[in-house]
């Protein structure tokens, strides 16, 4: 049976066949951030990665703008408010006193985070002074209590939405580890006792308050003082509380853009282990690739999202093709003809359920037998119940083998519609570490490749005239040499971000929020020049490349001259250099004569310097007049460190 390439990589609740594809539940996000403007968060300072002096504000200010911008990509339907307290302005539906509500003031609804909302948000600290205003927090024998206020303003903010469906967050950022400090007997009492109070309120109604603390190198924030009984610190908890929390501040800071999808089931499978027992079972998806979302075609006059329809016509009539189209297979010179429905049953072998076969050793399993991403099964009652107590005495045994004997792997027979597979069970133990549980029991399921499918290699077989090379010991140990000095340490795929990836996401973010320049994409993927670069490393090539080549290489590989194209190239490219000679290009682009030229002209500055020769002719000048400028602006740059050099 044919493999549908367009299916090795879709997710299997994209298939109509299953039953959760039509009722699937999204869990929200509700974040109100509550932004301390007392006048110590513009006092205090701390030195940013640039070396520069922030003050607390902008630090909290900065973080949550990246925090609303990678919102629109990780999780686009997440609804945020922006709250911010001890102002001299009030603007909220409560009318309480030192609160101020940046965007949902108006109304007890969230905003989704926006291009509109972040634009007015960057724009804060300019009119901030003037607009809303900043004051201390307690004053000195008053019982105004602002941080009580504000948190009673984020439960109201809160009340959409059930605690079920959707996580409630509050994320509060301070560098005063006492709120109360400017008070003292029964006043500071009673309200540390209220604000306590209204903090455990909400957290009963499923809203959890995280701090985000803000303290100098040589002033630490103390969470003992207040904050640790209003979240629930104690024990190793608080002391760990300081530099987990530094970390979260850290990755609110970070400029990854990454799509989070919920953990939910993908389908639901029946597991059938012998005739008459079965159980069932859940697959969850842990790796799939990700791409950009979809682009909507839109009218250009109206801007409306438009209606794609498909039609075939008839290749002989040119008349549109009313009746059900049917499809063909070649089978020698015959065209062998097939329905739709006729297709689509051919192709199915069984319902999806998943059937037992046996048991391997696990030495049997090769790494290049995993033919697409593996999904993680896990036992469910919902249907069939019993499932749960079948399931782990199927995987505790998996489990105990691995211990005593040979580890073995469960074989089966995966039905699905569209590609049934042959899949291995690989049951995996549950680790546990003082900080909860780190990988869940359960079983992988990875899917096999059929005999059809395996490719062979093609083997370089020696003869007399013609002896197959072979690496002698002094190219081995020159080799491991290279390998030892490329050692990546501590590495994980977790670290590297798609590139490509990140660039569509700060197009789409430079767009949206009319940024002048797009900021730089660092590709974690390329190699690191810096140790590269290193004479140990580049001795240990140049002896790898000796004892390989000899002393004497030239980089050619001996009995392959240079072929036909590449002289050809070359050619065109010498030709190209010596015709932009007779050229004055300086003078045509400031008297706007570029366009006089024809392509083939102006491909000859492009060939020159190397650039792509594709596009219409508007498009090469524009490339033309970008190569220029960069050029010139390099070349001033270099005056500028040769004057300088000549100075010093």
């Amino acid at each position: 049976m044919e493999l549908d390439p367009d299916d090795i990589f879709k997710d299997d609740e994209d298939d109509a066949d299953n039953l959760n594809y039509q009722d699937r539940q999204v869990t929200k996000e509700f974040v109100v951030y509550l932004i301390d403007a007392s006048p110590k968060m513009f006092n205090n300072t701390c030195p940013s990665d640039k070396g520069e002096e922030e003050t607390h504000f902008h630090i909290a200010v900065s973080c949550v703008s990246q925090s609303l911008k990678t919102h629109i990509i990780n999780t686009p339907y997440d609804e945020v408010a922006i709250c911010f307290f001890n102002t001299r302005e009030k603007k909220n539906l409560q009318d309480l006193n030192g609160v101020f509500v940046f965007n949902v003031a108006e109304r007890d609804d969230l905003d989704r985070s926006t291009a509109k909302l972040i634009k007015e948000f960057d724009n804060i600290e300019g009119n901030f002074t003037k607009e809303i205003g900043s004051q201390p927090g307690i004053v000195f024998d008053s019982r105004e209590n602002s941080l009580y206020n504000a948190i009673w303003v984020a439960q109201g903010l809160l009340r959409k939405g059930s605690s079920k469906t959707a996580d409630k967050r509050v994320l509060l950022f301070t560098n005063e580890d006492d709120p109360f400090g400017g008070t003292r007997g029964l006043i500071k009492t009673d309200m540390i006792r209220t604000t306590l109070q209204r903090a455990k309120d909400a957290k009963d109604l499923g809203i959890s308050i995280e701090i985000l603390p803000l303290s100098r190198p040589d002033d630490t924030f103390d969470v003992s003082v207040f904050y640790a009984d209003m979240i629930g610190l104690e024990g190793d908890d608080l002391a760990l509380f300081m530099p987990l929390a530094g970390d979260k501040l850290e990755n609110m800071k970070d400029r990854l853009r990454k799509r989070m999808f919920k953990k939910r089931i993908v389908r639901q499978i029946t597991f059938c282990l012998a005739d008459g027992l079965s159980i069932e079972v859940s697959s969850y998806a842990l790796i799939r690739p990700t791409a950009p979302g979809q682009f909507i075609w839109l009218d250009s006059s109206t801007n409306r999202p438009l209606k794609v329809e498909r039609s075939f016509i008839c290749e002989d009539t040119g008349s549109l093709m009313n009746e059900s189209l049917k499809y063909f297979y070649p089978y020698q010179s015959e065209k062998i003809m097939f329905s739709a429905e006729e297709l689509k049953e051919i192709k199915r072998i069984q319902t999806g359920h998943l059937r037992l076969l046996g048991f391997k050793p696990l030495s049997c399993l090769k790494d290049y037998h995993n033919l697409r991403p593996s999904t993680f099964i896990f036992p469910t009652d919902k249907e069939v119940l019993g499932s749960t107590t079948l399931f782990i005495a199927l995987h505790r045994s998996m489990i105990k083998l691995e211990r005593s004997e040979p580890c073995k792997f469960a074989v089966a027979f995966h039905g699905s519609s569209s590609a049934p597979r042959l899949v291995a069970l690989v049951a995996q133990d549950e680790v546990v570490t003082p900080g909860g549980q780190v990988e869940p029991p359960g079983m992988h399921m990875i899917h096999l490749p059929y005999c059809d499918d395996i490719r062979g290699v093609e083997e370089l077989l020696s003869s007399a005239n013609n002896p197959a090379p072979r690496a002698t010991d002094d190219q081995i140990k020159k080799a491991v040499t290279v390998v030892k000095r490329m050692d990546l340490r501590d590495f994980s795929v977790c670290q590297l971000a798609n590139p490509a990836l990140q660039r569509h996401y700060e197009v789409l973010q430079a767009i949206a929020l009319d940024e002048d320049d797009l900021p730089e994409i660092k590709d974690e993927t390329l190699p690191d020049e810096e140790g590269l670069a290193r004479p140990g490393f580049v001795k240990a090539v140049q002896e790898f490349k000796v004892s390989v080549y000899g002393e004497n290489h030239n980089g050619q590989v001996e009995g392959k001259g240079v072929s036909e194209v590449t002289k050809k190239r070359k050619a065109a490219v010498e030709n190209a250099c010596k015709e932009s000679e007779n050229y004055n290009w300086v003078d045509l682009a400031d008297g706007g004569k570029l366009k006089d030229l024809t392509v083939v002209e102006l491909k000859y500055y492009l060939s020159a310097h190397n650039l792509p020769l594709s596009g219409k002719k508007d498009v090469l000048i524009s490339r033309i007049l970008s190569h220029m400028k960069n050029k010139t602006c390099l070349l001033k740059c270099n005056q500028r460190q040769a004057v300088a050099q000549m100075v010093i």
